[in-house]
């Protein structure tokens, strides 16, 4: 009997080793190499045959004549992320940290499309059916009748038999990091059970024709579990964000091979699910009675829709030889960076002073659109002077001190206008608009932005 072989395979980006290490050469990450015997895999099922032919060339213009048609989950703000909705023979991996809405969202699609006479397998391998169930019954959609088929296991082979049988047009897994491939010895979880299972859902999906729907979990570090390799087998790769003490979510593509990356998809999490904000340009926007110094108002795009996004800073005298500058739903680095701008091209001291910037209601901007109203409501702070209600910029701040032009800034100005906004601080660049209601300014440096926003 020959002797068995054991190696270490790092957990978080699969790097192999005929030894134990404290740190990853690959990824850098510690403490991640777990031993795993190294077997053989047995010769598995091979879905690439169907019946007795085998699969062969065609041309493309055969192949472009027939008409994909996409299954629209009924959730518009999902369809949107997904391009228009489901491709049949996609692999689709949805993830997000615990508790942030992914297992609510596949089953509330899964009962809409029950509901329409469209046939979902549902595979829980953290749940049971009851609790599944339990979850449909608070959704409000538990009378889907006997196309929605709810099902608790682990086992792959199991579960594609099963599929086989039953046809179904959308299968969902419920998660990638529960299933197991008997044929290899290892715990389910690991990064050649999640590879391995990856590849078999892959081959099934593109060889029947069933979509599947893969729930991932992700790291601490906001990355999804398993190895990188597991995002470029799929064709879709989305991912929830928010925190879980606000009631949003905001739901990205960071990879889709069927429609566009930029557009996003935004949640709010209520008693009875998910609930879909269609219109969220002025959603995270506080109402206030007066004008407060350190706050300003900045017209982002989250995918391809503008929001209205207060921002906030504070800019205080330390007590201790180093400042401190801490960023709260934006980029840290920036924040150094505007600081940097601000003293060396207006000449303010920010030396001895802490300077914090928060994105109200929870959200994180990205878009370096946001570069102007970070470094306004720096400045209101930093001179204890309010920036006049009714008042919104955007552009991206250059390290010389100019404002450069960003995207959209028609679309960002008419959905500030239907908010109430009526005065505008924006980069230097042709616009049309017709709309004469609003006071634009058109600025080329910080300086020039600065003086039109604090002018009375």
């Amino acid at each position: 009997m020959a002797k068995t072989k054991y190696r270490f395979v790092c957990q978080s980006c699969g790097y192999v080793t005929a030894k134990w290490l404290g740190r990853c050469p690959e990824c850098g990450a510690w403490d991640t190499f777990a031993e795993e015997a190294e077997v053989s895999a047995k010769p598995s099922k091979s879905y690439l045959l169907v019946g007795s032919e085998k699969v062969k060339p065609r041309t493309i213009a055969s192949v472009a004549q027939v008409k994909v048609e996409r299954l629209a989950t009924g959730i518009r703000e999902f369809d949107r992320v997904l391009g228009g909705g489901i491709v049949p023979g996609s692999l689709v991996l949805l993830g997000g940290t615990p508790g942030i809405g992914k297992s609510t969202i596949l089953l509330d699609a899964g009962l809409r499309f029950g509901q329409r006479g469209v046939k979902v397998l549902y595979v829980s391998g953290e749940e049971s059916e009851e609790q599944t169930a339990m979850r449909a019954v608070r959704l409000g959609g538990a009378n889907a009748g006997s196309n929605l088929l709810i099902m608790t296991a682990t086992d792959l082979d199991a579960i594609l038999t099963q599929a086989n049988a039953v046809q179904p047009q959308l299968l969902i897994i419920d998660s990638i990091q529960t299933m197991y491939n008997p044929e290899l010895q290892t715990a389910a979880g690991s990064v050649g059970q999640v590879r391995e299972c990856t590849a078999k859902l892959l081959q099934f999906a593109k060889t029947t024709g069933i979509a599947v729907l893969v729930i991932g979990h992700v790291t601490k570090d906001g990355n999804i579990a398993g190895p990188r390799l597991l995002e470029h087998m799929v064709d879709v790769v989305l991912q929830f964000e928010g925190d879980r003490s606000y009631a949003f979510r905001v739901l990205r593509a960071l990879k889709n091979r069927f429609g566009s990356t930029e557009e996003s998809g935004i949640f709010s999490m209520e008693a009875g699910g998910l609930a879909e904000v269609a219109n969220p340009a002025g959603l995270f926007l506080e109402d206030r009675d007066g004008e407060a110094a350190g706050s300003m108002i900045g017209a982002c795009m989250e995918g391809n829709r503008p929001i209205m996004v207060e921002f906030q800073a504070l800019v205080a005298k330390t007590p201790y030889g180093m400042p401190r500058r801490t960023a709260v739903g934006f980029d840290y680095n920036r924040v150094n960076m505007l600081l940097a701008i601000l003293e060396r091209r207006l000449g303010l001291d920010f030396g001895m002073y802490d300077a914090y910037v928060n994105v109200v209601g929870g959200m994180r901007i990205t878009e370096p659109a946001a570069d102007l109203a970070v470094a306004a409501a720096l400045v209101s702070s930093y001179r204890n002077r309010a920036i006049p209600k009714g008042v919104i910029c955007f552009g991206e701040v250059g390290l010389t001190g100019e404002v450069r032009r960003v995207s959209a800034p028609e679309r960002r100005i008419l959905d500030g206008l239907n908010l109430g906004f009526h005065k505008f601080i924006i980069p230097d660049s042709s616009l049309k608009i017709p709309d004469t209601r609003a006071q634009i300014i058109k600025v080329k440096t910080l300086e020039q932005a600065l003086q039109a926003l604090f002018e009375r």
